[in-house]
Protein backbone atom coordinates (compact mmCIF):
# COMPACT_ATOMS: atom_id res chain seq x y z
CA UNK A 1 0.00 0.00 0.00
CA UNK A 2 0.92 3.53 -0.99
CA UNK A 3 2.16 5.57 1.99
CA UNK A 4 2.62 9.31 2.35
CA UNK A 5 3.62 12.29 -0.35
CA UNK A 6 7.57 11.41 0.75
CA UNK A 7 7.33 7.78 0.01
CA UNK A 8 5.39 8.34 -2.92
CA UNK A 9 8.11 10.87 -4.16
CA UNK A 10 10.68 8.28 -3.48
CA UNK A 11 8.98 5.21 -5.02
CA UNK A 12 8.71 7.35 -7.63
CA UNK A 13 12.52 8.47 -8.52
CA UNK A 14 13.28 4.54 -8.11
CA UNK A 15 10.42 4.04 -10.59
CA UNK A 16 12.39 5.93 -13.31
CA UNK A 17 15.60 3.92 -12.62
CA UNK A 18 13.22 0.72 -13.11
CA UNK A 19 11.45 1.49 -16.19
CA UNK A 20 14.51 2.64 -17.95
CA UNK A 21 16.23 -0.91 -17.33
CA UNK A 22 12.94 -2.51 -18.53
CA UNK A 23 11.42 -1.75 -21.47
CA UNK A 24 8.27 -2.40 -21.72
CA UNK A 25 7.58 -4.27 -18.45
CA UNK A 26 4.19 -5.42 -17.54
CA UNK A 27 2.40 -3.43 -15.32
CA UNK A 28 1.32 -6.49 -12.62
CA UNK A 29 5.32 -7.09 -12.61
CA UNK A 30 6.10 -3.60 -11.31
CA UNK A 31 3.58 -3.02 -9.19
CA UNK A 32 4.72 -6.34 -7.56
CA UNK A 33 8.32 -5.38 -7.56
CA UNK A 34 7.52 -2.13 -5.77
CA UNK A 35 4.82 -3.60 -3.22
CA UNK A 36 2.07 -1.58 -4.67
CA UNK A 37 -0.92 -2.16 -6.44
CA UNK A 38 -1.95 -1.95 -10.10
CA UNK A 39 -4.04 1.19 -9.55
CA UNK A 40 -1.46 3.15 -7.53
CA UNK A 41 1.31 2.35 -10.10
CA UNK A 42 -1.06 3.73 -12.77
CA UNK A 43 -1.75 6.64 -10.21
CA UNK A 44 2.41 7.49 -10.80
CA UNK A 45 2.47 7.41 -14.21
CA UNK A 46 -0.10 9.64 -14.74
CA UNK A 47 2.35 11.92 -13.13
CA UNK A 48 5.51 11.14 -13.92
CA UNK A 49 5.45 12.45 -17.55
CA UNK A 50 4.91 15.77 -15.98
CA UNK A 51 8.67 15.52 -14.44
CA UNK A 52 11.53 16.47 -16.17
CA UNK A 53 15.26 17.74 -16.26
CA UNK A 54 14.31 21.65 -16.94
CA UNK A 55 11.50 24.04 -15.45
CA UNK A 56 11.81 26.24 -18.46
CA UNK A 57 9.83 23.08 -20.46
CA UNK A 58 10.40 20.50 -22.76
CA UNK A 59 13.09 17.06 -21.50
CA UNK A 60 9.89 15.86 -20.18
CA UNK A 61 9.51 11.76 -19.61
CA UNK A 62 7.47 10.40 -22.41
CA UNK A 63 6.15 7.47 -20.88
CA UNK A 64 3.13 5.37 -21.39
CA UNK A 65 0.92 2.37 -21.17
CA UNK A 66 -1.32 0.17 -23.09
CA UNK A 67 -2.94 -0.93 -20.07
CA UNK A 68 -0.76 -3.96 -19.63
CA UNK A 69 3.15 -3.05 -20.29
CA UNK A 70 5.08 0.65 -19.51
CA UNK A 71 7.05 2.10 -22.33
CA UNK A 72 9.21 5.04 -21.95
CA UNK A 73 10.18 6.33 -24.86
CA UNK A 74 13.02 8.89 -24.61
CA UNK A 75 15.03 7.50 -21.71
CA UNK A 76 17.81 8.68 -23.38
CA UNK A 77 16.99 12.25 -24.43
CA UNK A 78 16.77 12.88 -20.49
CA UNK A 79 19.91 11.06 -19.36
CA UNK A 80 22.09 13.83 -20.44
CA UNK A 81 24.13 15.28 -17.19
CA UNK A 82 22.04 18.25 -15.72
CA UNK A 83 23.56 21.58 -16.75
CA UNK A 84 22.84 25.04 -15.36
CA UNK A 85 22.04 27.73 -18.25
CA UNK A 86 24.23 31.10 -17.72
CA UNK A 87 21.27 32.93 -15.80
CA UNK A 88 20.74 30.00 -13.43
CA UNK A 89 24.39 29.85 -12.25
CA UNK A 90 24.58 33.69 -11.82
CA UNK A 91 21.69 33.76 -9.45
CA UNK A 92 23.04 30.71 -7.92
CA UNK A 93 26.76 32.45 -7.51
CA UNK A 94 24.60 36.18 -6.06
CA UNK A 95 22.79 33.99 -3.41
CA UNK A 96 26.03 31.95 -2.28
CA UNK A 97 28.08 34.90 -1.80
CA UNK A 98 25.28 36.65 -0.06
CA UNK A 99 24.52 34.05 2.11
CA UNK A 100 28.27 33.53 2.97
CA UNK A 101 28.18 37.64 4.66
CA UNK A 102 26.34 36.98 7.01
CA UNK A 103 26.67 37.09 10.55
CA UNK A 104 25.47 34.93 12.17
CA UNK A 105 26.86 32.13 10.17
CA UNK A 106 29.24 29.84 11.58
CA UNK A 107 32.70 29.34 10.34
CA UNK A 108 32.50 25.97 9.22
CA UNK A 109 29.61 26.22 7.34
CA UNK A 110 31.17 29.48 5.52
CA UNK A 111 34.16 27.40 4.64
CA UNK A 112 32.24 24.66 3.67
CA UNK A 113 29.86 27.49 1.38
CA UNK A 114 33.36 29.37 -0.09
CA UNK A 115 34.53 26.17 -1.10
CA UNK A 116 31.34 25.21 -2.89
CA UNK A 117 31.11 28.46 -4.63
CA UNK A 118 34.71 28.09 -6.10
CA UNK A 119 34.14 25.04 -7.52
CA UNK A 120 30.54 26.45 -9.24
CA UNK A 121 33.19 29.79 -10.50
CA UNK A 122 35.31 26.99 -12.02
CA UNK A 123 32.58 25.43 -13.76
CA UNK A 124 30.14 28.46 -14.37
CA UNK A 125 32.79 30.50 -16.48
CA UNK A 126 32.00 33.25 -17.96
CA UNK A 127 28.46 33.67 -16.21
CA UNK A 128 30.67 33.45 -13.08
CA UNK A 129 31.67 36.59 -14.62
CA UNK A 130 28.50 38.61 -14.37
CA UNK A 131 27.75 37.47 -10.95
CA UNK A 132 30.41 39.08 -9.59
CA UNK A 133 29.42 42.64 -10.76
CA UNK A 134 25.91 42.35 -8.29
CA UNK A 135 25.60 41.91 -5.31
CA UNK A 136 22.99 41.65 -2.43
CA UNK A 137 22.67 43.67 0.92
CA UNK A 138 20.55 42.11 3.97
CA UNK A 139 18.99 44.02 6.27
CA UNK A 140 20.27 45.36 9.60
CA UNK A 141 18.27 42.40 11.56
CA UNK A 142 21.24 39.79 10.28
CA UNK A 143 23.49 41.74 12.86
CA UNK A 144 20.79 41.55 15.59
CA UNK A 145 20.19 37.37 14.55
CA UNK A 146 23.97 37.08 14.81
CA UNK A 147 24.08 38.79 18.41
CA UNK A 148 21.30 36.88 19.70
CA UNK A 149 22.41 33.19 18.20
CA UNK A 150 26.26 34.36 19.47
CA UNK A 151 24.44 35.14 23.37
CA UNK A 152 22.74 31.38 23.09
CA UNK A 153 25.81 30.07 22.15
CA UNK A 154 27.64 31.58 25.21
CA UNK A 155 25.19 32.04 27.57
CA UNK A 156 25.04 35.93 28.23
CA UNK A 157 22.32 38.54 28.57
CA UNK A 158 20.91 41.12 26.27
CA UNK A 159 21.02 44.59 26.52
CA UNK A 160 17.85 45.61 24.12
CA UNK A 161 16.21 49.18 23.14
CA UNK A 162 12.75 47.06 21.46
CA UNK A 163 9.89 49.47 19.21
CA UNK A 164 6.17 48.17 20.52
CA UNK A 165 3.98 49.03 17.95
CA UNK A 166 0.92 48.20 20.61
CA UNK A 167 2.59 51.63 22.87
CA UNK A 168 4.53 53.11 19.80
CA UNK A 169 7.57 53.74 22.19
CA UNK A 170 11.13 52.26 22.84
CA UNK A 171 11.75 50.18 26.10
CA UNK A 172 14.86 49.34 26.81
CA UNK A 173 15.00 46.45 28.98
CA UNK A 174 18.02 43.24 29.63
CA UNK A 175 16.87 39.82 28.73
CA UNK A 176 18.22 36.31 28.93
CA UNK A 177 17.50 34.71 25.47
CA UNK A 178 16.47 30.97 25.23
CA UNK A 179 15.82 30.52 21.14
CA UNK A 180 15.45 31.85 17.44
CA UNK A 181 12.51 30.77 15.76
CA UNK A 182 11.14 31.46 12.56
CA UNK A 183 7.25 31.87 11.79
CA UNK A 184 7.03 34.94 8.61
CA UNK A 185 9.80 36.68 10.87
CA UNK A 186 12.69 35.87 12.86
CA UNK A 187 11.69 35.95 16.65
CA UNK A 188 13.82 35.68 19.84
CA UNK A 189 12.10 33.76 22.89
CA UNK A 190 13.44 35.44 26.01
CA UNK A 191 13.17 35.77 29.63
CA UNK A 192 12.34 39.42 30.29
CA UNK A 193 14.20 41.05 33.16
CA UNK A 194 11.66 43.97 32.94
CA UNK A 195 8.62 42.13 33.31
CA UNK A 196 10.02 39.30 35.00
CA UNK A 197 7.59 37.13 32.46
CA UNK A 198 8.57 35.06 29.14
CA UNK A 199 8.35 37.20 25.90
CA UNK A 200 8.88 37.16 22.29
CA UNK A 201 10.49 39.69 20.53
CA UNK A 202 10.70 40.14 16.59
CA UNK A 203 14.24 40.92 15.61
CA UNK A 204 13.31 43.93 13.16
CA UNK A 205 11.78 45.45 15.79
CA UNK A 206 15.23 45.59 17.99
CA UNK A 207 16.79 49.21 17.29
CA UNK A 208 20.05 48.17 19.49
CA UNK A 209 21.47 45.60 20.98
CA UNK A 210 24.32 45.06 23.35
CA UNK A 211 25.96 41.69 24.74
CA UNK A 212 26.65 41.74 28.75
CA UNK A 213 28.96 39.86 30.24
CA UNK A 214 26.23 39.26 32.92
CA UNK A 215 25.17 35.22 32.62
CA UNK A 216 21.93 34.56 31.10
CA UNK A 217 19.82 32.74 34.02
CA UNK A 218 16.57 32.37 32.78
CA UNK A 219 13.95 30.41 35.06
CA UNK A 220 13.49 26.85 34.74
CA UNK A 221 10.90 26.74 31.88
CA UNK A 222 8.88 24.46 29.87
CA UNK A 223 9.71 25.38 26.34
CA UNK A 224 6.38 25.77 23.88
CA UNK A 225 5.83 23.62 20.97
CA UNK A 226 6.31 25.91 17.96
CA UNK A 227 3.48 25.12 16.71
CA UNK A 228 1.13 26.50 19.76
CA UNK A 229 4.06 29.72 20.20
CA UNK A 230 3.28 30.59 16.46
CA UNK A 231 -0.27 30.47 17.04
CA UNK A 232 -0.27 32.58 19.53
CA UNK A 233 1.59 35.69 17.62
CA UNK A 234 -1.42 36.47 16.01
CA UNK A 235 -4.01 35.29 18.32
CA UNK A 236 -6.68 37.05 19.61
CA UNK A 237 -10.08 36.49 21.65
CA UNK A 238 -14.04 36.57 20.70
CA UNK A 239 -14.23 38.53 23.54
CA UNK A 240 -11.84 42.01 22.02
CA UNK A 241 -12.90 44.32 20.60
CA UNK A 242 -14.27 44.48 16.79
CA UNK A 243 -12.54 46.67 14.38
CA UNK A 244 -14.08 47.63 10.90
CA UNK A 245 -11.45 48.96 8.69
CA UNK A 246 -12.45 49.77 4.78
CA UNK A 247 -9.35 49.81 2.52
CA UNK A 248 -8.60 50.11 -1.51
CA UNK A 249 -7.37 47.41 -3.92
CA UNK A 250 -4.06 49.10 -2.63
CA UNK A 251 -4.45 48.09 0.85
CA UNK A 252 -6.05 44.63 0.12
CA UNK A 253 -3.00 43.50 1.51
CA UNK A 254 -4.32 43.72 4.93
CA UNK A 255 -6.68 40.78 4.59
CA UNK A 256 -3.29 38.70 4.31
CA UNK A 257 -1.51 39.89 7.01
CA UNK A 258 -3.97 40.53 9.58
CA UNK A 259 -5.95 37.71 11.31
CA UNK A 260 -9.82 38.67 10.28
CA UNK A 261 -13.26 37.70 11.07
CA UNK A 262 -14.72 38.60 7.62
CA UNK A 263 -13.04 40.23 4.07
CA UNK A 264 -16.42 41.68 2.09
CA UNK A 265 -15.83 42.57 -1.63
CA UNK A 266 -16.39 46.38 -2.57
CA UNK A 267 -17.58 48.16 -5.43
CA UNK A 268 -14.04 49.68 -6.29
CA UNK A 269 -11.81 46.49 -5.48
CA UNK A 270 -11.52 47.08 -2.31
CA UNK A 271 -12.26 44.92 0.96
CA UNK A 272 -14.34 45.83 3.96
CA UNK A 273 -12.29 43.92 6.82
CA UNK A 274 -13.74 43.45 10.11
CA UNK A 275 -11.17 42.34 12.81
CA UNK A 276 -10.29 41.71 16.47
CA UNK A 277 -7.46 43.09 18.45
CA UNK A 278 -6.74 43.45 22.14
CA UNK A 279 -5.30 46.70 21.40
CA UNK A 280 -7.51 48.73 18.92
CA UNK A 281 -5.22 51.95 18.97
CA UNK A 282 -2.76 49.96 17.76
CA UNK A 283 -4.72 50.21 14.54
CA UNK A 284 -3.98 54.08 14.19
CA UNK A 285 -0.63 53.29 12.51
CA UNK A 286 -2.06 51.08 9.79
CA UNK A 287 -4.66 53.80 9.29
CA UNK A 288 -1.64 55.92 8.60
CA UNK A 289 0.13 53.59 6.71
CA UNK A 290 -2.49 52.77 4.47
CA UNK A 291 -3.48 56.77 4.00
CA UNK A 292 -5.62 56.69 1.08
CA UNK A 293 -5.76 52.97 0.82
CA UNK A 294 -7.47 52.73 3.53
CA UNK A 295 -9.81 53.97 6.67
CA UNK A 296 -11.16 53.00 10.17
CA UNK A 297 -14.92 52.70 10.07
CA UNK A 298 -15.53 51.45 13.20
CA UNK A 299 -15.42 51.89 16.59
CA UNK A 300 -16.00 55.45 15.96
CA UNK A 301 -13.78 56.95 18.78
CA UNK A 302 -10.50 55.02 16.98
CA UNK A 303 -11.76 56.06 13.97
CA UNK A 304 -11.80 60.04 15.13
CA UNK A 305 -8.15 59.28 16.59
CA UNK A 306 -6.75 57.54 13.60
CA UNK A 307 -8.08 60.80 11.18
CA UNK A 308 -6.60 63.20 13.86
CA UNK A 309 -3.32 61.94 14.05
CA UNK A 310 -3.59 61.65 10.31
CA UNK A 311 -4.18 65.38 10.08
CA UNK A 312 -1.25 66.64 13.00
CA UNK A 313 1.01 64.54 10.83
CA UNK A 314 0.27 66.42 8.05
CA UNK A 315 -0.08 69.78 9.48
CA UNK A 316 3.46 68.88 10.63
CA UNK A 317 4.82 68.68 7.16
CA UNK A 318 2.96 71.88 6.05
CA UNK A 319 5.34 73.69 8.41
Amino acid sequence: MAGNAIDQTRRMLSLVTYLRERPGAHIADVARAFGITEDELISDLDVLPLCGTSFRGGDLLDIDTDGERIWWHNPDDVAEPLRLAADEATALLVAARAVATLPGLREGDRDALLRATAKLEAAAGEAAGASSRLSVTFESEGGVFADVDRAIAERRRLWLRYYSPARDELTEREVDPIRLFAVGRTYMEAWCRLSEARRTFRLDRVAEIKLLDAPADPPPIELRDLSDLSAGLVQTGAEDPEVVVEVGPGGRWVAEYYPHDSAEELPDGGLRITLRTPDPGSLRRLALRLGRDGRIVSPRGLADSARDAAQRALAAYGE
